[in-house]
Order: C-alpha cells, then sequence, then structure tokens
C-alpha cells in the first residue's frame, strides 16, 4: 500500500539573500520593508537597527537581513503587524507651511511643528519630504510611504525643487552668472540651475530659482555667497507638485491621483493604486 506524501510547512524566513519582492510571503530587504510600511524613512530605520532597536522573530536584527510581511518584527517592543501596513493604500499631502512653524516632531523649545497640523493616519506615520527651516514658508511633502520619500529626497533622483526669493541688496548679471555657473560652500559646490527676475524694484527684487538637492539652508548660503541678503523665501514647487494657491497657510491638502502618478513616476517607482478622496472620506466615516 502506497503512503501519501505530506508537505512539510514551511516556516517564514529571514535569512535568504537572493530572493527579492515585497508580496507577502517572499523576503525583501528589512528596512526597505519598514520604510514601504511607513514606520520611519530607509536611514531612520537603518539607526534604529544598529542601536538594537529592532527584532525579527525574537532576534536582534541585522543590517541587510530580509523578511517577509508574515515574519513577527518588533520595534521598541511593539508588534509592526506589516500585512496590514503594507496593504494600504499610500498617500501623500501638500501642506503650506507658515513662517514660525518646525519641522520636527518634538521641539524642545515648544514652538510648533508642521505634525501638530496633520491628520492622523489609522497606520503608519507621516515622513517629511525633506525639511524647510523656521524662517521658510511654503510647500512641504508628507507622506506615509518611507520607500517614495527616501527616493525623492535622496540626491541620485535630482528632484527639482522651487523657491521664490526677495533678495536684499543690488544684484548685477554678473552675481547671477555666478550663482548659475557654481560657487563653493562650506559644504562644497553647489549652484542654481536656474534664475528668473519675478518683480520688485531698488533693494529688494524678487526671483524664482530652481534646484536639485537640498542641503540645509542652501538658498539662502547660495545668495549669501554674493553679499546678498535673503529677507523672504517660500518653496513654491518639489517635483511636479506646485503650492496650491487657494491652500491656506498651515492647511493640506490630499494629492489628486494624477499628481501622485506623476510624483511616484518621477521618484522612478511603480504608481501604486490610490484610494480617491471621496472613497477614503467614506472609510473614516465608518470608523
Amino acid at each position: 500500500m502506497l503512503r501519501k506524501k505530506t508537505q512539510r510547512r514551511k516556516t517564514p524566513t529571514a535569512t535568504r539573500p537572493e530572493q527579492a519582492s515585497l508580496a507577502p510571503d517572499a523576503p525583501e530587504r528589512l528596512q526597505k520593508v519598514l520604510a514601504t510600511a511607513g514606520i520611519g524613512s530607509r536611514r531612520q530605520v537603518e539607526d534604529w537597527i544598529r542601536a538594537g532597536r529592532v527584532t525579527v522573530n525574537g532576534a536582534p536584527a541585522e543590517l541587510g537581513m530580509k523578511v517577509s510581511a508574515r515574519d513577527r518584527v518588533e520595534v521598541d517592543g511593539r508588534r509592526i503587524h506589516l500585512e496590514k501596513r503594507l496593504d494600504q493604500s499610500p498617500r501623500v499631502i501638500a501642506f503650506h507651511k507658515p513662517e514660525g512653524m518646525v519641522t520636527t516632531r518634538h521641539d524642545p523649545e515648544g514652538r510648533k511643528t508642521v505634525f501638530e497640523a496633520l491628520p492622523e493616519l489609522s497606520r503608519g506615520r507621516w515622513i517629511a519630504v525633506g525639511r524647510l527651516d523656521i524662517n521658510t514658508s511654503g510647500l512641504l511633502l508628507f507622506t506615509n510611504d518611507g520607500r517614495l520619500a527616501d527616493r525623492l529626497m535622496h540626491p541620485s533622483s535630482e528632484v527639482s525643487r522651487e523657491y521664490a526669493c526677495r533678495v536684499l541688496g543690488e544684484v548685477t548679471e554678473e552675481m547671477l552668472e555666478r550663482l548659475k555657473k557654481g560657487v563653493t560652500l562650506d559644504d562644497g559646490p553647489a549652484r542654481f540651475e536656474s534664475i528668473e527676475a519675478a518683480g520688485g524694484e531698488g533693494a529688494n527684487q524678487w526671483f524664482h530659482v530652481t534646484l536639485r538637492e537640498g542641503r540645509n539652508r542652501e538658498v539662502r548660503r547660495l545668495w549669501e555667497s554674493q553679499g546678498l541678503q535673503v529677507s523672504r523665501l517660500i518653496r513654491i514647487r518639489y517635483g511636479n507638485v506646485r503650492m496650491d494657491r487657494f491652500l491656506s497657510r498651515g492647511k493640506w491638502r490630499d494629492l489628486k491621483p494624477g499628481e501622485m502618478r506623476a510624483l511616484y513616476e518621477e521618484a522612478g517607482l511603480e504608481p501604486p493604486f490610490v484610494m480617491p478622496e471621496r472613497q477614503r472620506k467614506n472609510v473614516r466615516r465608518k470608523r
């Protein structure tokens, strides 16, 4: 009599480097999975792993190890339910940051933070795409997709940013040519990709400038290299997303599906399913 063969059940593993996918049963690098799930940016997750704050199936996590959505992953002892998080619809919002608000989650000086003005998420958390200093206003993007945030901020992506600058001082053609050709700052060479006059006269003139990186106070420092001072600075575009002139300071709006697709494509990522805002509102009402 022939015995019927029984297949042994395989338990999820976190150590097969040749496998790669974000499907629930196929392992992928831990920092990538957690970033995609909206836990934090990939760089933040890597820091947490180095600090021993992340465990996989009860053991300390290591950089580069692979997990599937079915592995038990914990951050600071808190279970991260990856299957639910990876199933959620990615979301990106445009926020009109006013001056005087800081781009941080917690401020020791008690100043207002941008995160206090954002809507709540049922899963994951908001990740700021870049920063604006306390004296700069304008467009800030937030997403719950850590992978998208990493791509948009990484220097290799060269995503264009556009700013409106009010410059105090006499601006000459020679200065503008130097700023477009490139100057050396404390942290290396930098330049504006384009500069366009946008009104004003005398000592206060407006310019629209673009650049493809986001170093600390880079726009201000470029003008300061020519002995000029920026008296007002507003970010009006990040990638394909423009500041909505009807969006009041301190307010936010969800990006439309078409804007989301274009943003993902600009970041070199496959556009995900985006839940329409009307459907998202119906989900909120049912909670």
